[in-house]
């Protein structure tokens, strides 16, 4: 869908005309606003707001701003994520990237403003989205999701994209189902890391590379399902604290000593780079807390966090982390301004 088609939608009183209505209802005054007291959080919230365009910065933008309490900005990006969305169900789509589970980054979200505004397109929005994962995207013969559509591909990426939304919208057996199956194929047991791309047409890895913030992905994404999985799940819960452990302690031994890591975690060779350790910290910080990670891992996530903080421009850009559009060299990107604000809220619920 490009502009002009989506200009031709709202004229013409469609799906997205109906998210362009919805902005006259009730407001999210049931979600009180979290201030903030650090300006670095501050600035690196307004820089992420410039610059998230593509379904899955969106996602994770609004995934970062729900955790810190902006909760009118995530219903306000939620109506965004509405208007972008593709007729199987596919959200904030902006362009077409071929993306089968980055739109899904958006649901929690989505999920969220139904939940607090009381307005149907909002639900309606989230079931579409969540029917598209589990009825029409196209997956392996086992039944895991591949990443995008147009090619039989597996990526790590979509740990953090799609069992996290499954989790919160009740298919939790399927956001398990999901983490197995992009374990199955993607986990090295030897590293203790994840690959980047399975190839189900080759049935050979596309990309065997351990990249950093793929695996930042997979240990963030396990967690957020981690939080969602109801208390009968047990079992299930067990099993992703070990898996999540397992990628923590895999990518911790290439940590460097300033707090930072390679692009490629193994490959002294690559660029040094910023966001694979604000996504440890991150999931530091939430499984200390919870209680199903020991405190001696604090100590690895505040030498990151503090690599992380002296990385924050002027502006608020969190610089040399896997750079957007390309993600070949270091630069600024999105998830690396969001994933500055998750850690800071992490760590800040830890602290309270």
């Amino acid at each position: 869908m490009n502009r002009r088609q989506a200009l031709r939608d709202i004229v013409g009183g469609g799906a997205a005309s109906g998210a362009l209505v919805a902005l006259g209802t009730k407001p999210a005054a049931a979600a009180p606003e979290r201030p903030s007291d650090d300006p670095l959080v501050e600035r690196a919230k307004l820089a992420m707001l410039s610059m998230q365009r593509e379904a899955w910065e969106q996602g994770v933008a609004m995934q970062a701003l729900l955790e810190w309490g902006e909760r009118d900005m995530v219903v306000r990006m939620a109506h965004g994520a509405l208007l972008r969305a593709y007729d199987d169900g596919r959200l904030g789509m902006v362009s077409d990237n071929h993306g089968v589970t980055d739109p899904a980054a958006n649901g929690e979200g989505v999920l969220f403003a139904a939940r607090v505004t009381g307005n149907k397109a909002f639900k309606d929005g989230a079931d579409r989205m969540l029917m598209y994962l589990l009825k029409t995207a196209p997956r392996t013969a086992d039944g895991t999701l591949h990443h995008i559509d147009h090619k039989p591909q597996v990526w790590i990426d979509s740990m953090y994209m799609a069992p996290p939304f499954l989790a919160v919208a009740g298919a939790s057996a399927e956001a398990v189902k999901q983490v197995e199956g992009f374990r199955k194929l993607l986990w090295s047991p030897s590293a203790n890391l994840f690959s980047h791309i399975w190839d189900d047409g080759k049935k050979a890895l596309e990309r065997m590379a351990f990249w950093g913030v793929g695996n930042g992905w997979a240990a963030a994404g396990m967690t957020r399902v981690l939080q969602a999985l109801p208390e009968g799940m047990a079992v299930g819960k067990k099993r992703l604290q070990g898996y999540i452990k397992e990628v923590l302690d895999g990518c911790l031994r290439h940590r460097r000593p300033d707090g930072f890591f390679h692009d490629v975690v193994d490959d002294p060779k690559t660029f040094v780079e910023t966001n694979l350790g604000q996504m440890l910290s991150y999931t530091i910080f939430r499984g200390v807390r919870a209680g199903w990670l020991p405190k001696s891992y604090l100590a690895d996530a505040d030498i990151m966090r503090r690599a992380a903080r002296s990385k924050v421009d002027g502006l608020g850009y969190v610089r040399d982390v896997c750079g957007s559009p390309t993600f070949e060299k270091p630069g600024i990107a999105t998830e690396g301004q969001a994933f500055f604000v998750l850690m800071e809220a992490a760590a800040r619920d830890l602290q309270a």
